[in-house]
């Protein structure tokens, strides 16, 4: 057995002041909460008495939030959004970003401008969609009358357009982010994969389907995960624009966590819920790293 010298303590010391802070905040913000999410889950609580009120109530907490229509509706609107928003986010941004990878005038200032949605503050830009859905006088609906469509959706004010509404901007906000990981992806297809295409004939929609597709599997699959986990998560724009409605056709389980946690009160329920949006995270990221795994072996 070696033994332990001076200079391997002060590595080991140095080492841990290096990720100290960090993992300081990562016990303090992330593993704390998440514990005490897990004990209040299983109490009734009201967040605006003091902690005398607090009572053990088992698994009453999930018992009742599986009995309530409006988290299954959040469940499944959160659901759809993702399943919906996902697909066309990734492939518009397949799309763009083989078009932008060709020799585009202005390359660079058109890669900026697709990516500064994903760094812009998610309440500003959903004022600014706001005013863009706006039914009577909104651009968006005074384009499509002016193509003809007299009787245009009503987008956030309608309950069979609201949660498309949220979609639309979800593609919009995510397009930046896919285009540029996608945009490095390319950066290590083999070009002499596609002049050998050339030459056997193959046109450019073949040459995408039976070379750049494959050849960015692993890029699309990380694109793919990493955004269902993503918009899972979603809360800003149905927090500004819609507050869940009309009714609970926009609501999703964030907002509803929210709403139960610090409108209605329910610390008890709110905190049943975000587990359930816990494991529901949990096994998209399983399913990645297994998946991951299996692709590198």
């Amino acid at each position: 057995m070696s033994k332990i010298t001076k200079r391997d303590i002060k590595e080991n010391l140095t080492g841990w002041a290096f990720i100290g802070l960090n993992l300081l905040g990562y016990l303090l913000f992330k593993l704390l909460p998440l514990f005490l999410a897990g004990v209040l889950s299983f109490t009734k609580w009201n967040i605006a008495a003091s902690l005398d009120t607090l009572q053990f109530v088992g698994f009453g907490n999930f018992s009742r939030i599986f009995h309530d229509p409006v988290f299954w509706e959040s469940f499944w609107n959160t659901i759809l959004y993702a399943i919906v928003m996902v697909p066309i986010a990734i492939g518009l941004s397949l799309v763009l970003a083989v078009i932008l990878d060709t020799h585009v005038f202005g390359k660079g200032l058109l890669r900026l401008a697709f990516y500064l949605p994903n760094i812009s503050s998610m309440v500003a830009v959903s004022v600014v969609w706001m005013i863009l859905f706006i039914p009577s006088y909104g651009p968006i609906n005074s384009i499509l009358m002016s193509l003809g469509i007299d009787n245009p959706p009503k987008w956030l004010n309608a309950t069979s357009t609201s949660l498309l509404s949220i979609i639309i901007i979800g593609v919009w906000q995510r397009l930046g982010y896919n285009i540029i990981i996608i945009l490095a992806g390319l950066q290590g297809v083999s070009k002499s994969l596609y002049e050998a295409a050339e030459i056997d004939g193959a046109n450019g929609i073949q040459k995408f389907f039976y070379i750049t597709i494959p050849s960015l599997s692993n890029t699309m699959f990380f694109l793919t995960m990493i955004s269902f986990i993503s918009s899972f998560q979603m809360f800003t724009p149905v927090q500004v624009m819609t507050k869940g409605g009309p009714g609970t056709s926009s609501s999703v389980l964030v907002y509803y966590i929210y709403k139960a946690a610090f409108q209605n009160n329910d610390i008890g329920g709110a905190s049943a819920m975000a587990w359930v949006l816990f494991l529901l995270v949990f096994v998209f990221s399983a399913a990645r790293m297994i998946v991951s795994r299996k692709k590198e072996s």
